[in-house]
């Protein structure tokens, strides 16, 4: 059977698929809500397949495919499966450019923000990330010293740097009460960061609104361009807040009409999943709240996670799909574990069945 007659058989359902070559050796792995859909597309069009795409194809001599219920778990697994076998083609196709913190040092007269590859413990300064892209920090850091005009080049030099002259720095060179005005504009930085206050993004707009309204529209393009690049940076650390908390969620997704499965994820992993047929759903609440008082009780005995970058890949997945819609889940917290807000827990429970 040749590689088109196999796609023909594939069926429409998640799963992730393995591309071999001649010796067998997995060169490219890929996660699919329709097997059949995806895979047929490498071998279809091949014209306008890009080249990295093409080369890939003309290696590919077999393929096997692994089906999953959901396609959570298809995201999931392919993160997994490309740890462990790292195939050349998935290496040849992501940009692996370096994971990068934000590091802000906290100690001095005056806040430094800077650019780290690694956290070192006990410096006096708070991190934030990892990020996949030093490029996009980069640039967000950039832009936020521009808009606040705290780009100095000679800080506490007691004379004025070339971008002061320039409009680019508030004066934080010269010293005074600048310095005072520069460390909370880094403070309001740092409540962005932490997800608590949006404020700076909020006044982007405002300006981006009133410029587009008088016409000026490379100003409003401007701050358009700020609110980018620092939402970019918000949307990482609410992924890294919500998994990394080691919060206790509860997922359903739905596989068909009569079908569903329930998942319990404790920070970024699965601890637990189960199909259900619709003729058990009216147990299902009860099963379900007896598995969140044993999985996640069980869980409460192990390590706090901290997200650093082996586990941002999973969290990222659990994060982007759960907030995507393409499931329903509810968060439980520690203190419903006890028994004591069981109520609580199962009006909860109920709601997420009948959402």
């Amino acid at each position: 059977m040749n590689l088109k007659e196999k796609v023909k058989n594939l069926p429409l359902t998640p799963g992730v698929y393995l591309m071999k070559d001649q010796k067998g050796t997995v060169i490219y792995v890929g996660k699919a809500k329709s097997l059949k859909k995806r895979v047929q597309t490498y071998f279809q069009n091949s014209a306008a397949h890009p080249q990295k795409i093409k080369k890939m194809v003309a290696n590919i001599n077999d393929f096997h495919v692994l089906h999953t219920d959901t396609e959570f778990e298809a995201f999931l697994l392919e993160c997994k499966l490309i740890k462990e076998l790292q195939p050349l083609f998935n290496k040849k196709m992501k940009s692996h450019l370096p994971y990068s913190y934000i590091a802000i040092k906290m100690d001095g007269p005056y806040r430094k923000i800077s650019i780290a590859s690694e956290k070192s413990e006990g410096s006096g300064t708070i991190y934030f990330g990892p990020y996949t892209s030093m490029i996009y920090v980069k640039k967000a850091i950039e832009n936020l010293k521009e808009y606040f005009k705290i780009n100095c080049l000679q800080p506490l030099k007691g004379s004025p740097c070339l971008n002061y002259t320039l409009g680019k720095c508030n004066g934080l060179c010269l010293g005074g009460t600048e310095v005072e005005q520069y460390n909370r504009i880094v403070e309001r930085f740092i409540t962005f960061l932490q997800g608590s206050n949006e404020e700076i993004l909020d006044e982007l707009e405002q300006k981006m609104n009133q410029a587009s309204e008088e016409n000026q529209f490379e100003e409003a393009a401007k701050f358009r361009n700020y609110m980018k690049s620092l939402s970019i940076l918000l949307y990482k650390e609410n992924m890294i807040q919500f998994t990394g908390g080691n919060k206790n969620i509860v997922v359903v997704e739905r596989i068909n009409d009569r079908t569903l499965k329930v998942f319990l994820i404790k920070g970024h992993k699965v601890i637990f999943s189960k199909e259900y047929h619709s003729e058990k759903f009216r147990q299902l609440a009860v099963e379900i709240r007896d598995n969140i008082f044993y999985f996640f009780q069980q869980s409460k005995k192990r390590k706090s996670v901290i997200i650093g970058k082996e586990e941002l890949d999973e969290a990222q997945i659990i994060y982007s799909y759960l907030n995507g819609g393409n499931a329903r889940f509810i968060t439980i917290p520690e203190e419903w574990l006890d028994g004591s807000e069981s109520e609580k827990l199962d009006v909860s429970i109920n709601q997420l069945l009948n959402a």
